[in-house]
């Protein structure tokens, strides 16, 4: 079986239209909702967009036989006012991801956005948290960046601003999912936007007291961790010293990486770097990697077939990689 942990919906496009309302006039005109029937939303599914072909046929094609799925990172809007605006979009993406996976059980599982935004305390998302775990939501998604890369820092993952978060999280028992949402500047698009946080998230939990306060902490970094297993010699050499807890590259096997790379030598790196044990299966398809390259007849996010045949890789270990690791992590049995 192949669970892929990184998806994202396929929604009508009026959610979008709704995104569009909202945030034109600013919540003066109430909060309103998405209105579409099931059948609106099967259609989402099997619409043609940034792929070949529609969601599902391209998650037949790869042989993907269940996806956990989040809202579009980038459409998040956390950085954005009023406040108000951020947890009503959320929430309604929120609710449109629970209706897919109701309508599609066999093929999708939820993974809820949380309301952030910024400079709002982190408890403030914790009422759509509950809700969404209440509706069977497996997951959460974390934002290390609700400023979306505008001027102002937001507290590093280490800082005591995120502690209440991880506290809840491990009282419910579920991980987060880290990545970032929009980008507010021209010089970093969204997309490098995520990989830059990605690397700031794992260098700030790894050299604070994170993982030693909350043991039993799950965290899944997107993107195989952005540039962590590439850049970590340096990051090692940081960590040799007297007096140091840790080596880097023990803290950073602690936390859990999806696959979501689309080169060979990419994909081997991340599995030797960090093992089998914390890599689990991911390839957000569709999405920036459902791009077909000249020569080849299948898209870039087709990586399965590349992590099967890494003969470093026994079956057992590739059964963790497509299967196991995401059904510990997520607690998909129960």
């Amino acid at each position: 079986m192949i669970i892929d942990c990184h998806g994202h919906v396929s929604a009508p496009a009026e959610l979008w239209a709704y995104k569009a309302s909202v945030l034109s006039h600013r919540g003066s005109h109430g909060r309103g909702g998405v209105r579409v029937s099931d059948d609106d939303i099967r259609r989402a599914v099997n619409k043609v967009e940034m792929a070949p072909c529609g969601h599902l046929d391209m998650l037949e094609r790869h042989g993907t036989d269940l996806q956990l799925i989040s809202p579009r990172p980038f459409q998040m809007m956390s950085s954005f006012e009023p406040g108000r605006v951020v947890h009503w979009f959320v929430e309604e993406c929120n609710t449109i991801i629970h209706r897919q996976t109701q309508l599609f059980p066999d093929k999708f599982v939820g993974v809820c956005g949380l309301p952030q935004v910024a400079g709002e305390p982190i408890e403030n998302t914790f009422a759509e948290l509950d809700r969404c775990i209440g509706l069977g939501f497996k997951g959460c998604l974390l934002n290390p960046d609700p400023y979306e890369n505008t001027r102002t820092d937001q507290p590093g993952l280490g800082d005591r601003y995120w502690y209440p978060l991880y506290e809840k999280l491990c009282e419910l028992d579920i991980p987060a999912h880290i990545h970032a949402t929009g980008s507010r500047s021209d010089r970093t698009p969204y997309s490098l936007h995520f990989i830059n946080e990605e690397t700031i998230a794992v260098f700030n939990l790894v050299n604070s007291s994170v993982l030693d306060d909350f043991p039993s902490l799950k965290i899944v970094v997107s993107h195989g961790g952005g540039a962590i297993p590439y850049q970590l010699g340096r990051f090692e050499a940081g960590s040799i010293h007297p007096g140091s807890k840790r080596r880097f590259s023990e803290g950073m096997r602690k936390l859990y990486y999806d696959t979501v790379l689309y080169t060979e030598g990419a994909l081997r790196l991340l599995i030797e770097t960090v093992g089998v044990d914390r890599c689990l299966f991911g390839s957000e398809c569709p999405g920036v990697g459902s791009k077909v390259v000249d020569g080849h007849d299948h898209t870039m996010d087709h990586i399965a077939p590349t992590i099967a045949k890494f003969d470093f890789l026994s079956d057992a270990d590739k059964k963790k990689i497509f299967e196991d690791n995401a059904r510990a992590v997520f607690r998909l049995d129960q």
